[in-house]
């Protein structure tokens, strides 16, 4: 018995050693290895987005924002059945099953499946508790104003990085900091834990606050759409700038997109045509060749040009004007857009003074705006001008210009001669830090004289007085600006047969012009003259704007305004978030007015005042009036009686002739 019980005790001695060598070595030896091994198995570190910067308006008005959604993620290793799990999903998700079958069968243990899922889509691949299957909090962008101001905005990629406009530009104050986020799964090895603790959190981006105002942005895009289904145009764009201090009002470039799923529209669509697409900007140049004729002091403004009955001939050249004109003054030859006599106001300049303005003016180089891809235009260097150049750039042809440039461009005439850089952030800050001044006025040059720009401005007021623009006038306001109607240039071909580009570029009102705007509209047919399709669109833009902006009518020929063009209701809506509920931006109708006596406090009743009247109402309760059709008010937006502190600032009224 003896010999047995010694051999067992040293049979279990042995075993209980090896075991704790075992343990020891596992333990202790080895324990980082299978620390680390335990760590890869049972965790993961996931890099998430940060909410990036809200984008507001000029009225503090979101226009792009970022919202919770979930982005769903696997696990193949712990999926048991991956052509079931595949088809379960591939029905809710709209995507291939088969591919998603042979994603879950890879070795990998962390795949995403589809980022930045809606939350109800989210909700129900939850509801289904498949094994290996998870879903994780990410940030997506989102524009509640849809295609408003798109180009301007740009859009976000799925890796949550500005691709274009603005979120491309200001990628670095918007996006904000990454975060890390450890997954860690429990003992059943089906369910996805988040500690308390993040290794680092996300830090969101800062906001942006744009000169831009989604009214007026709203206003411009709807006029913009209308020129150009109805003038048959391929496309059109349109800038509304405050001439004052070079602040971007709204930019529209149509056809438009949703950047919301900007991967559903064609990729031209994308582009902010005002800053990147450059043209020969035909006879709206010749404000340009008059500024520099009269600044050189070799032109009497009110001695007749010969204009040659309809051509000239240059270096053996015969150039036509669009129709004969015989001896014209300076007036005249701008108010009928002579070719020839533009011809003669550049020579009047001089080769050197023509070429220096045109510098001075802002052409042949960017605006240095602060927006992506922007385009310098072309002007050829004065050593390479041919002889016959001064005679083509006189009238706007052999020069390539964007919108915006030639909007900069008469805001210079408007303010009284100073050139400024065009923006539109205008700040940028946290809730936190606060807001600081990022860009505001600056001037860039300064082309032309007082006395040159009071000689200016008369004449373009003449233009749409008795001229080719008289579609541009504005009844309350008086306007001025010039047409264009230039042929299109084809890169080594010449001019196209019947393809033009219509145009209007102008400022209001003429007395102390509170916005310059440009309309573009690109192969209009069959009626193509920019007097006929642009100066219509630049006119419903900058009287609605200037209603809006509480700028006051001036009377010209009698009390009551001529009668423009009747503009439709427009009421800007807050497209809803996948989970929240619509909320309108600007106001909707509530009711007819009852015209009883208003509370202090509340909207005045403006039924049956004149347009006039109504402004006086509004102004003195601090509102801002938007003004439709003509006569006296017939109903009003909002209602008499809502408290002030509703309104936005504003309120809407629908005029009819005769009264309610």
């Amino acid at each position: 018995m003896k010999p047995r019980l010694i051999i067992l005790t040293a049979l279990a001695a042995s075993w209980v050693l090896a075991v704790s060598l075992r343990l020891y070595d596992l333990q202790v030896r080895q324990h980082e290895h299978y620390f680390q091994k335990a760590e890869q198995q049972q965790q993961r570190v996931v890099v998430l987005d940060p909410p990036r910067g809200t984008i507001y308006d000029a009225q503090g008005r979101e226009l792009a924002v970022s919202v919770e959604v979930k982005s769903l993620a696997a696990d193949p290793s712990r999926i048991v059945d991956p052509v079931a799990t595949a088809r379960a999903l591939a029905e809710i998700l709209s995507v291939d099953a088969g591919s998603l079958a042979k994603t879950f069968a890879s070795p990998r243990q962390f795949v995403w499946i589809q980022r930045k899922l809606d939350i109800p889509v989210a909700e129900r691949i939850e509801a289904l508790g498949l094994e290996g299957v998870f879903t994780l909090p990410e940030n997506k962008r989102y524009y509640p104003l849809h295609e408003l101001g798109a180009q301007i905005l740009g859009y976000v990629g799925t890796d949550n990085s500005g691709l274009a406009g603005l979120e491309y530009l200001y990628e670095k104050e918007v996006a904000g900091e990454q975060g890390r986020r450890r997954v860690v799964q429990d003992a059943r090895l089906g369910t996805v834990q988040y500690p308390h603790t993040d290794l680092s959190s996300a830090r969101p981006g800062r906001d942006l606050y744009l000169t831009l105002d989604a009214t007026i942005q709203h206003i411009t895009e709807r006029e913009l759409a209308k020129a150009v289904q109805g003038s048959g145009a391929k496309s059109g764009m349109a800038v509304v700038m405050d001439p004052n201090t070079g602040a971007i009002l709204a930019m529209a470039s149509y056809p438009t997109f949703d950047p919301n799923d900007f991967a559903a529209s064609r990729p031209e669509t994308w582009r902010n045509r005002p800053v990147m697409d450059a043209y020969e900007p035909g006879s709206t140049f010749k404000m340009v060749t008059l500024a520099a004729a009269l600044e050189a002091g070799t032109l009497d403004p009110l001695r007749q040009v010969d204009c040659g009955n309809g051509g000239i001939v240059l270096g053996g050249v015969r150039i036509n004007d669009h129709t004969s004109f015989g001896m014209l003054t300076t007036q005249e030859i701008i108010a009928n857009s002579s070719n020839i006599g533009a011809i003669k106001l550049g020579m009047a300049a001089g080769r050197k003074r023509f070429y220096d303005t045109i510098l001075e003016f802002g052409f042949g180089k960017p605006t240095d705006i602060d927006l992506p891809s922007e385009s310098s235009g072309i002007l050829r260097p004065l050593d390479r001008w041919t002889p016959l150049a001064p005679a083509y750039i006189s009238f706007g042809q052999g020069i390539s210009v964007t919108a915006l440039q030639l909007t900069t461009s008469f805001a210079a005439i408007a303010n009284g001669g100073e050139l400024l850089r065009p923006y539109i952030v205008a700040s940028i800050g946290t809730p936190r830090e606060g807001r600081r001044v990022w860009k505001q006025r600056q001037v860039v040059a300064r082309p032309v004289s007082r006395d040159t720009v009071h000689q200016v401005r008369a004449i373009l007021e003449s233009v749409v007085v008795d001229g080719t623009a008289s579609k541009a006038g504005l009844g309350d306001y008086r306007a001025a600006g010039k047409t264009g109607t230039a042929e299109k240039a084809v890169p080594g071909r010449g001019y196209a047969a019947h393809k033009y580009i219509a145009s209007f570029v102008g400022f209001a009102p003429v007395s102390r012009p509170a916005l310059a705007a440009s309309v573009i509209l690109d192969e209009p047919w069959p009626r193509y003259h920019g007097g006929d399709v642009a100066a219509p669109a630049f006119a419903a833009i900058a009287q609605r704007v200037l209603l809006y902006l509480g700028v006051p009518p001036e009377r010209r020929r009698s009390e009551e305004p001529s009668a423009p063009e009747t503009i439709a209701e427009v009421t800007l809506h807050a497209v809803p978030e996948p989970t929240v509920e619509s909320q309108p931006l600007a106001l909707r109708w509530r009711g007819e007015a009852t015209g009883a006596p208003v509370p202090a406090g509340t909207v005045p009743d403006l039924v049956g005042l004149s347009a006039r009247q109504a402004l006086v109402q509004t102004q003195a309760s601090g509102l801002r009036l938007a003004l439709n059709g003509h006569g006296a008010v017939s109903r009003q937006l909002p209602a008499p009686g809502t408290p002030l502190e509703t309104t936005g600032g504003a309120v809407e009224v629908w005029l009819t002739a005769g009264g309610p």
